[in-house]
């Protein structure tokens, strides 16, 4: 029996409605945060005319171990909190915004969600922003390639040079995925910088919205 909890929590919205812009941008929050956390950042991008939907986590959280811990250890609430982020596209889909037409934004946890969202629906999207994102899985994962399934898809993935909870390793082994599944990658490394989102990220957040 799915028990997702995730599914039962409201999306929460700003901007124009997507069908107004013909596309949606979909925030995804980190460990202990929420939808406020992420529309934050929205203001800072400073696109009003944009439609952003912040998707929640129940307990303010995807999934309960850390994200290179071994898969299992984040079951079920890892294949919930995938399920959760399609479903919300899938709804976008029925009003009319494709998914070429669909931007992931997350941080943090949410940016590793958002990734691996990405990873395992390969086609043409709209764009991803990973702020101090990767890949799930334990160190040893590999993460197989078919082709060009992102062919031309924008990506950015930024992370600081020490970050406590996101190796820099992961998010560059993230982007060599992304780029060999022929996406257009851009990389950002911020030395010294905190747990957080500087603002040359807000800057090239913006550059990928809005080229």
């Amino acid at each position: 029996m799915n028990d997702n909890v995730h599914l039962r929590l409201p999306t929460h919205a700003s901007g124009p409605a997507p069908e107004a812009v013909g596309m949606a941008v979909i925030l995804i929050h980190g460990r202990t945060q929420s939808p406020a956390d992420m529309f934050t950042i929205v203001e800072r991008i400073d696109l009003p005319d944009m439609p952003y939907i912040a998707i929640e986590a129940a307990g303010n959280s995807w999934y309960p171990d850390k994200f290179m811990a071994p898969l299992q250890n984040n079951q079920p609430h890892l294949d919930f909190a995938l399920e959760r982020l399609e479903a919300l596209v899938v709804e976008l889909e029925e009003r009319g915004i494709p998914r070429e037409r669909i931007v992931l934004l997350g941080f943090s946890q949410g940016a590793c969600l958002a990734c691996e969202y990405l990873y395992r629906h390969p086609q043409r999207w709209g764009g991803l922003i990973a702020f101090t994102g990767g890949l799930i899985g334990p160190t040893e994962m590999k993460w197989p390639v078919q082709g060009n399934e992102l062919a031309d898809v924008p990506v950015l993935i930024s992370n600081g040079d020490s970050d406590p909870w996101v190796p820099l390793s992961r998010s560059r082994e993230t982007a060599d995925v992304f780029r060999l599944m022929g996406a257009r990658v851009s990389e950002r490394t911020y030395p010294h910088r905190e747990h957080s989102v500087v603002d040359d990220e807000i800057v090239q957040a913006r550059l990928l919205l809005r080229p």
